[in-house]
């Protein structure tokens, strides 16, 4: 199995859903820090798709039940007021297309084993982009910001579980500059065929470690002055 395989699986996924009705909101980008990257033994970035039922207000509840086994990453989300592509998308035009940049929080969740039960092999890259890069949720802050009201490399996150601190980041640790991170994407959809349309969410990337989120509890990032994120799970 290789690269071009687990994405077909994903773009299976993916028709399968629009033709449920649903929508396609965004794009999310994984395994782009090295904090994550070591956590699964994953030495380069995947992609997936966000659907219209996977977006969240910020202070709302999950309902018991929704995810198999939730986790949380704090995260900068790009949207974008014009479409993207092109595999030779560079920098600036990530930010001549953006619209506003906003603190996030992605929910994943897995359908597949971390590790195999039997023979203790941990997922592959291939697993994970087979199951739209374990991409489950979608949580935006109220705040809006211009692409270059922030130096992005310093914008970092307190996130917290049941008021206790958990993991801290800086936006740095996405391939050095969130940015980047749009550019390696709509890189890859080039490569597909695909491009970033305008009004998509693109969550850039963690700069933490993911969380463990059971039931009961409450989740807040705390970006300071950029914003904050919270959600609940029931």
């Amino acid at each position: 199995m290789g690269m071009d395989d687990a994405y077909a699986i994903q773009n299976a996924i993916h028709r399968a859903k629009t033709r449920q009705g649903r929508e396609v909101i965004g794009w999310k980008i994984g395994l782009t820090s090295k904090a994550m990257q070591y956590a699964l033994d994953i030495d380069i970035p995947d992609s997936g798709i966000l659907f219209d039922n996977m977006l969240f207000d910020t202070g709302s509840t999950i309902p018991a039940g929704r995810f198999i086994q939730p986790r949380i990453e704090a995260e900068i989300a790009f949207v974008m007021k014009v479409p993207l592509g092109g595999e030779g998308i560079t920098r600036d035009d990530v930010l001549a297309a953006t619209d506003y940049v906003a603190p996030a929080i992605e929910i994943l969740d897995t359908r597949i084993n971390r590790v195999d039960p039997e023979t203790g092999a941990t997922r592959k890259i291939f697993d994970t982009i087979s199951d739209n890069a374990a991409n489950a949720g979608i949580v935006l802050g109220a705040e809006r910001h211009a692409v270059d009201a922030f130096d992005l490399r310093w914008v970092g996150s307190l996130t917290f579980r049941d008021d206790e601190i958990e993991e801290t980041g800086l936006g740095a640790g996405v391939l050095n500059d969130p940015v980047e991170s749009v550019v390696w994407l709509a890189r890859r959809m080039a490569q597909y065929g695909q491009r970033i349309e305008a009004g998509h969410i693109i969550l850039s990337g963690s700069f933490i470690r993911a969380i463990e989120c059971p039931p009961g509890c409450q989740i807040r990032s705390d970006f300071g002055p950029f914003g904050s994120v919270d959600i609940d799970f029931a």
